[in-house]
Order: structure tokens, then C-alpha cells, then sequence
């Protein structure tokens, strides 16, 4: 038993022995007290939230938590043995003791603040959950929004947490000091601020979704994703295009998936030989075209716009259900493949070779 009183290092090899026991032990059941730990919360979770699944909550916190739990334990345990004195150096004027206290707490801290992390992580996943449930799913976004806002705010917390407790600086000094130091940089990246800034006007204003197709500064394509700075469009080209959100601010943002209709026109420059009535029928012809697909259109209209010395112009217009590019294409193709079955029919001539059949879709 003398030997486990001999000193090393300014410590018996007994103090050894506990603190290295601990340490084992704590690594060898962490998974298990972080897992009991964890069901005792989720006891606490489960009255508050009563769809949260309990494999959930525990495979998304055990991790950072075991962690945190080790190196809590095992810090705490080494922190009982009597510093060597063979181990005291200096480095700029700093004791060696102090830094690896520092170190130490550090470590911890930074463990805390993670499992903090995951703490979010796993209430945006229950919002997120909960927003399912809703048919509107353009509440999504604002879930991973603030998850991301507030991930930044607990990282800028654990900052002035680390300078507190690993380095005793003065907060409110630091504060004062960082408010120059912030107004310089405020001016500094004075567009970072206006993009953020603007992202809050998107979110609360709500002008778009993720998933809306848009069109903004010639760019189309579908809404991504809505970050804190800028907003990333998928265009048709499958290309991903990331536009700064003071510009979706300040630019008028055309909201495709907002609209009520569909809009078509069709325009036929018929020649000045056309009689009154192979004109009459070319215009029956075009409403029966409609009609026949009036389970889509919600409305149209057929007009003899204009007799010039071009020909006889005659302008079709009709609404759409908001569908889809692909869906509206479609429909297009199927109709003007129905007018060219018509005008062949009745063998209609064109205003010449200048004159073509013109469709603007917008």
C-alpha cells in the first residue's frame, strides 16, 4: 500500500488512480447517462409537445450530450490533482496553470454551447413537424430562418460567454469597446446589414415562399431557399442562382405561383380574299376550340380586331387554371394544333408570306 502513496508529480498514485478510474468510467458509461439523462428530459418535452417521438429527441441530443457529460466529468475529476510544479512555465507572462484552466474551461463551454446547438435543432425539426400537418407549407421557411437567426445569436452569446469564463474580461467594457469597434464595421459591411435587414422585410412582409416560381432582374426559376442573406432560385436550367435579398427587396419580383390565371392569346392575320363568311366560320371554329376545352379555360373571347391592307385580323384570348410551365404548354400545343387542323379544313388563306400567326403568352 506504500506505493499507492508515493508522489509523482506532486501527486500520490492513489489521486491517479481515482481520477483515472473516473475518467474511464465516465467513458465507458457516457452513452449511458447521456441516454438516461436524455429520457428524464424528454419526460419534461414530452408534456409540453405530445407528437414528439422519443427515438427522435434522444438520437438528436445524446451525441453533444455524452460529450458534454465526459468532458464535464473528466475535467472536474482532473481539476483535483495538485499542479506540478515540474509542468510551470510561461508563455508571453502567462502561467502555464492558467492556460491549461483556461483550456479546460474552454472545452466545456464549447460542449455546452453545442449541445445547445442541437437543443435548436431539434425544436426547429418539431416545428417543422407541426407544419406538416398544415396544408400551407410556405411556413417552412420561416422554421429554417429563424433556426439559422438563432443559431447566430447563440454563437455571438457563446462568444461573450468564452471571454467571461475562460478569459474574466469585463463584458460591459467590451460592449462599449465593441460598439466603436461595431460601428466601423456597420460601415464597413454596410451591404451585409442591408441584405440582412432585407431579409427580415421578406419574411414579415411575405412578398414569397420557398418553392414560389419567380422572376426578378431577368432570373426565373423556383425559390430555394431563403437564407439570411440572400435567397438561391433554381432556375429552369437547373442552374442555382444566388441573388442578394436587398435586390429581392428593391426590384419588382414577379410571383408566377401568386397568379390566378394563365394567360393566352392567339392571333390570325387571315388574307383581304377571305370571305365574310369563311371568316364567320374561322371565328365559330376558334370558339368551339375554346369551349371544347373549358374544363381548363376559365374565360375567353374571340374578336374580329382589324381589317387593314395587311388582311383580316382576328385575335383569340383566353385564361388558363394557374398550371404549371409544363401543363400550360401542353394545353397550347393542343389547341393550336386544332386551329391549323381548322384553317386547313377550310382552306384559309394567309395575309401573304410577311404574315405569320402570332402568340403572345404571357
Amino acid at each position: 500500500m506504500d506505493f499507492l502513496q508515493r508522489i509523482y508529480l506532486d501527486n500520490t498514485v492513489l489521486t491517479y488512480i481515482e481520477v483515472g478510474g473516473t475518467i474511464f468510467v465516465a467513458l465507458l458509461l457516457k452513452r449511458y447517462l447521456s441516454r438516461y439523462a436524455a429520457s428524464l428530459l424528454y419526460l419534461l418535452v414530452h408534456r409540453i409537445w405530445k407528437n414528439v417521438e422519443k427515438k427522435e429527441f434522444i438520437d438528436l441530443v445524446v451525441n453533444p450530450q455524452e460529450w458534454f457529460l465526459f468532458f464535464l466529468i473528466s475535467i472536474l475529476s482532473i481539476a483535483k490533482l495538485n499542479f506540478p510544479l515540474a509542468l510551470e512555465f510561461k508563455i508571453y507572462g502567462v502561467p502555464s496553470e492558467d492556460i491549461f484552466a483556461v483550456i479546460g474551461k474552454l472545452i466545456i463551454v464549447l460542449s455546452f454551447f453545442g449541445l445547445l446547438l442541437r437543443f435548436i435543432d431539434f425544436i426547429a425539426l418539431l416545428l417543422s413537424k407541426r407544419a406538416l400537418l398544415t396544408e400551407d407549407t410556405r411556413d417552412d421557411q420561416l422554421i429554417v430562418f429563424f433556426r439559422d437567426f438563432f443559431k447566430v445569436i447563440l454563437f455571438l452569446i457563446g462568444i461573450l460567454v468564452v471571454l467571461k469564463l475562460c478569459f474574466n474580461q469585463r463584458i460591459g467594457n467590451l460592449l462599449t469597446g465593441l460598439s466603436l469597434v461595431g460601428a466601423a464595421m456597420a460601415l464597413a459591411a454596410k451591404e451585409s446589414l442591408e441584405n440582412l435587414i432585407a431579409s427580415f422585410i421578406i419574411f414579415f412582409d411575405k412578398p414569397f415562399f420557398t418553392g414560389d416560381i419567380l422572376k426578378v432582374n431577368n432570373i426565373s426559376g423556383t425559390v430555394e431557399k431563403i437564407g439570411l442573406r440572400s435567397t438561391r432560385i433554381r432556375t429552369t436550367d437547373k442552374t442555382l442562382v444566388t441573388v442578394p435579398n436587398k435586390q429581392m427587396v428593391d426590384n419588382v419580383v414577379d410571383n408566377w405561383s401568386l397568379r390566378t390565371n394563365r394567360r393566352a392569346e392567339i392571333k390570325l392575320e387571315l388574307s383581304t380574299k377571305t370571305s365574310l363568311p369563311a371568316t364567320t366560320a374561322v371565328m365559330d371554329g376558334l370558339k368551339a376550340i375554346l369551349i371544347k376545352n373549358g374544363q381548363h379555360i376559365f374565360s375567353s373571347t374571340v374578336l374580329f380586331k382589324e381589317i387593314n391592307r395587311n388582311g383580316l385580323t382576328i385575335v383569340a384570348e383566353y385564361f388558363t387554371e394557374p398550371f404549371t410551365q409544363i401543363e400550360f404548354d401542353n394545353l397550347k400545343q393542343d389547341i393550336n394544333l386544332a386551329i391549323k387542323k381548322l384553317l386547313e379544313d377550310a382552306h384559309i388563306e394567309m395575309a401573304g408570306e410577311t404574315s405569320t400567326i402570332i402568340i403572345d403568352n404571357n
